[in-house]
Formats: C-alpha cells, structure tokens, sequence
C-alpha cells in the first residue's frame, strides 16, 4: 500500500484506502465510479485499535473510499473533513 500511495499520490506512506476514479479513462459504464484498494493489514491494526471487528473497520474504509469517488476530499480543509466524517457515520448507521 505504501508503494501505490507513493507512485500515484507522491506520498511516502501506509495508508488505510486509497479510491482511483475513473473519470477521464476509457468509456466506461456510467454506474462504475472507480476503483477502491483497501490495506487489510492495516485495517486489522485499526479494528483493535478502535475496538470494532474486522468486517465493520472494512466497512468503514469501503464507505470512506466510496465517498471519495463521489468527491468528498477531507483533505482540503476542517468543514470539509468534517462534513466527509458525517456523511460516513450515516452511511454506517444506514447499513
């Protein structure tokens, strides 16, 4: 995970999931937002230390990915982080 956060984001670190939207590729169908890699080892890691099980830190990292897909960014500033994290505690508490 590292080494595709590095070649794709520039950025020399682990990280729980990574989302790759495929606007701008090839013709695709208009249901398919990108694609979604989650880090299982570190989801295992953050699962004991949130106290969640496995299947629900999975969650939480699939949600988390999605939303970026559909253009949620925490990165840009606090209101953006903030409405990001309350977009997917509904979409938790939704499943």
């Amino acid at each position: 995970m590292r080494e595709i956060n590095y070649r794709y984001r520039d950025q020399d670190k682990v990280t729980d999931v990574l989302s790759f939207p495929m606007a701008g590729g090839p013709p695709i169908p208009a249901d398919v937002l990108g694609d979604i890699v989650v880090c299982v080892p570190r989801a295992v890691q953050q699962a004991r230390e949130y106290d969640v099980t496995l299947a629900m830190e999975l969650r939480r990292l699939l949600i988390h990915g999605l939303l970026h897909l559909v253009g949620y960014d925490h990165e840009i500033s606090a209101y953006q982080d903030r409405k990001m994290r309350l977009k997917e505690q509904e979409l938790l508490h939704a499943l």
